[in-house]
Protein backbone atom coordinates (compact mmCIF):
# COMPACT_ATOMS: atom_id res chain seq x y z
CA UNK A 1 0.00 0.00 0.00
CA UNK A 2 1.35 3.38 -1.05
CA UNK A 3 0.11 6.89 -0.38
CA UNK A 4 0.19 9.37 -3.25
CA UNK A 5 -0.27 13.07 -2.62
CA UNK A 6 -1.94 15.50 -4.98
CA UNK A 7 -1.40 19.25 -4.55
CA UNK A 8 -3.07 21.89 -6.73
CA UNK A 9 -3.39 25.65 -6.86
CA UNK A 10 -5.36 27.64 -9.42
CA UNK A 11 -2.72 30.00 -10.78
CA UNK A 12 0.98 30.12 -11.58
CA UNK A 13 1.54 32.82 -8.95
CA UNK A 14 0.32 30.67 -6.07
CA UNK A 15 2.66 28.53 -3.97
CA UNK A 16 2.33 24.79 -3.33
CA UNK A 17 4.77 24.60 -0.40
CA UNK A 18 2.18 24.31 2.40
CA UNK A 19 0.27 21.55 0.61
CA UNK A 20 3.46 19.69 -0.33
CA UNK A 21 4.74 19.78 3.27
CA UNK A 22 1.39 18.61 4.67
CA UNK A 23 1.24 15.72 2.22
CA UNK A 24 4.80 14.64 2.96
CA UNK A 25 4.08 14.86 6.71
CA UNK A 26 1.01 12.64 6.13
CA UNK A 27 3.33 9.94 4.80
CA UNK A 28 2.92 10.32 1.06
CA UNK A 29 5.59 8.47 -0.89
CA UNK A 30 5.09 10.67 -3.96
CA UNK A 31 3.49 14.10 -4.32
CA UNK A 32 2.31 15.28 -7.74
CA UNK A 33 1.66 19.01 -8.16
CA UNK A 34 0.02 21.28 -10.67
CA UNK A 35 -0.98 24.89 -11.11
CA UNK A 36 -4.28 24.75 -12.96
CA UNK A 37 -7.94 25.51 -12.26
CA UNK A 38 -9.90 22.84 -10.45
CA UNK A 39 -13.25 23.71 -12.03
CA UNK A 40 -12.84 20.81 -14.46
CA UNK A 41 -10.48 17.91 -15.09
CA UNK A 42 -9.29 19.36 -18.39
CA UNK A 43 -5.54 19.96 -18.47
CA UNK A 44 -4.90 18.28 -15.13
CA UNK A 45 -2.20 15.92 -16.35
CA UNK A 46 -0.69 15.24 -12.92
CA UNK A 47 -4.05 14.10 -11.55
CA UNK A 48 -4.58 11.93 -14.62
CA UNK A 49 -1.13 10.39 -14.11
CA UNK A 50 -1.93 9.58 -10.49
CA UNK A 51 -5.28 8.05 -11.36
CA UNK A 52 -3.67 5.86 -14.01
CA UNK A 53 -0.82 4.80 -11.72
CA UNK A 54 -2.73 4.14 -8.49
CA UNK A 55 -3.32 0.47 -7.63
CA UNK A 56 -5.38 -1.64 -5.24
CA UNK A 57 -4.77 -0.74 -1.62
CA UNK A 58 -3.20 2.62 -2.50
CA UNK A 59 -4.46 5.91 -1.09
CA UNK A 60 -4.79 9.25 -2.88
CA UNK A 61 -4.19 11.99 -0.31
CA UNK A 62 -5.13 15.68 -0.64
CA UNK A 63 -5.06 18.44 1.94
CA UNK A 64 -8.66 19.50 1.21
CA UNK A 65 -11.30 18.29 -1.24
CA UNK A 66 -11.36 21.60 -3.11
CA UNK A 67 -7.77 20.87 -4.17
CA UNK A 68 -9.06 17.76 -5.92
CA UNK A 69 -12.39 18.89 -7.41
CA UNK A 70 -14.71 21.90 -7.48
CA UNK A 71 -17.86 20.06 -8.57
CA UNK A 72 -19.68 17.14 -7.05
CA UNK A 73 -19.69 15.49 -10.49
CA UNK A 74 -15.87 15.59 -10.81
CA UNK A 75 -15.42 14.54 -7.18
CA UNK A 76 -17.78 11.59 -7.60
CA UNK A 77 -16.06 10.58 -10.83
CA UNK A 78 -12.62 10.59 -9.18
CA UNK A 79 -13.86 8.64 -6.15
CA UNK A 80 -15.54 6.11 -8.47
CA UNK A 81 -12.27 5.63 -10.40
CA UNK A 82 -10.42 5.07 -7.12
CA UNK A 83 -13.03 2.60 -5.85
CA UNK A 84 -12.93 0.64 -9.11
CA UNK A 85 -9.19 0.22 -8.61
CA UNK A 86 -9.58 -0.75 -4.96
CA UNK A 87 -7.94 2.49 -3.82
CA UNK A 88 -9.25 5.14 -1.44
CA UNK A 89 -9.17 8.90 -0.87
CA UNK A 90 -8.10 10.78 2.25
CA UNK A 91 -7.94 14.47 3.09
CA UNK A 92 -5.48 15.70 5.72
CA UNK A 93 -7.53 18.73 6.84
CA UNK A 94 -10.98 17.13 6.66
CA UNK A 95 -12.30 13.88 8.12
CA UNK A 96 -12.52 12.23 4.73
CA UNK A 97 -11.49 8.63 4.25
CA UNK A 98 -13.43 6.72 1.60
CA UNK A 99 -12.38 3.41 3.09
CA UNK A 100 -15.16 3.90 5.70
CA UNK A 101 -18.92 4.52 5.36
CA UNK A 102 -18.77 7.65 7.53
CA UNK A 103 -15.87 8.99 5.49
CA UNK A 104 -17.81 8.47 2.26
CA UNK A 105 -20.87 10.29 3.66
CA UNK A 106 -18.77 13.21 4.87
CA UNK A 107 -17.02 13.35 1.50
CA UNK A 108 -20.31 13.77 -0.33
CA UNK A 109 -21.48 16.50 2.07
CA UNK A 110 -18.25 18.44 1.62
CA UNK A 111 -18.43 18.01 -2.14
CA UNK A 112 -21.91 19.53 -2.22
CA UNK A 113 -20.73 22.52 -0.18
CA UNK A 114 -17.61 23.01 -2.34
CA UNK A 115 -19.77 23.12 -5.48
CA UNK A 116 -22.20 25.51 -3.78
CA UNK A 117 -19.32 27.81 -2.84
CA UNK A 118 -18.01 27.79 -6.42
CA UNK A 119 -21.46 28.65 -7.78
CA UNK A 120 -21.84 31.50 -5.27
CA UNK A 121 -18.45 32.88 -6.26
CA UNK A 122 -19.44 32.79 -9.95
CA UNK A 123 -22.70 34.60 -9.19
CA UNK A 124 -20.89 37.31 -7.22
CA UNK A 125 -18.38 37.71 -10.03
CA UNK A 126 -21.14 38.09 -12.64
CA UNK A 127 -22.96 40.60 -10.42
CA UNK A 128 -19.74 42.59 -10.10
CA UNK A 129 -19.15 42.57 -13.85
CA UNK A 130 -22.74 43.65 -14.53
CA UNK A 131 -22.43 46.53 -12.05
CA UNK A 132 -19.08 47.59 -13.56
CA UNK A 133 -20.62 47.53 -17.04
CA UNK A 134 -23.51 49.71 -15.83
CA UNK A 135 -21.00 52.19 -14.42
CA UNK A 136 -19.01 52.10 -17.65
CA UNK A 137 -15.93 50.75 -15.90
CA UNK A 138 -15.88 47.26 -17.42
CA UNK A 139 -15.56 47.12 -21.16
CA UNK A 140 -14.30 43.57 -21.55
CA UNK A 141 -11.00 42.47 -22.95
CA UNK A 142 -9.31 44.98 -25.29
CA UNK A 143 -9.50 44.04 -28.95
CA UNK A 144 -6.36 42.16 -29.97
CA UNK A 145 -6.90 42.34 -33.73
CA UNK A 146 -6.54 45.59 -35.68
CA UNK A 147 -9.76 45.62 -37.73
CA UNK A 148 -8.57 48.55 -39.87
CA UNK A 149 -5.41 46.67 -40.84
CA UNK A 150 -7.45 43.59 -41.78
CA UNK A 151 -9.73 45.73 -43.96
CA UNK A 152 -6.77 47.52 -45.56
CA UNK A 153 -5.08 44.20 -46.39
CA UNK A 154 -8.33 42.96 -47.96
CA UNK A 155 -8.58 46.20 -49.98
CA UNK A 156 -5.04 45.52 -51.25
CA UNK A 157 -6.36 42.26 -52.68
CA UNK A 158 -5.15 39.78 -50.06
CA UNK A 159 -7.30 36.71 -49.42
CA UNK A 160 -8.68 36.04 -45.92
CA UNK A 161 -6.36 33.03 -45.64
CA UNK A 162 -3.31 35.15 -46.53
CA UNK A 163 -4.38 37.88 -44.08
CA UNK A 164 -4.82 35.29 -41.31
CA UNK A 165 -1.39 33.83 -42.03
CA UNK A 166 0.26 37.27 -42.15
CA UNK A 167 -1.30 38.44 -38.85
CA UNK A 168 -1.00 35.01 -37.20
CA UNK A 169 -4.72 34.88 -36.39
CA UNK A 170 -7.57 32.50 -37.18
CA UNK A 171 -9.22 32.83 -40.57
CA UNK A 172 -12.60 33.02 -38.82
CA UNK A 173 -11.34 36.17 -37.03
CA UNK A 174 -10.53 37.73 -40.42
CA UNK A 175 -14.04 36.98 -41.67
CA UNK A 176 -15.52 38.44 -38.48
CA UNK A 177 -13.56 41.67 -39.00
CA UNK A 178 -14.65 41.90 -42.64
Amino acid sequence: MAQYGYARVSSQLQDLTIQREALMAAGCDVVREEKVSGTSRDGRTELDTLLQFIREGDVLVVTRLDRLARSILDLSSIVKELEEKGASLKATEQPVDTSSAAGKAFLQMLGVFAEFETNLRKERQMEGILKAKQLGVYKGRPQSIDAERVKAMKAEGMSPTAIARELNIARSSVYRML
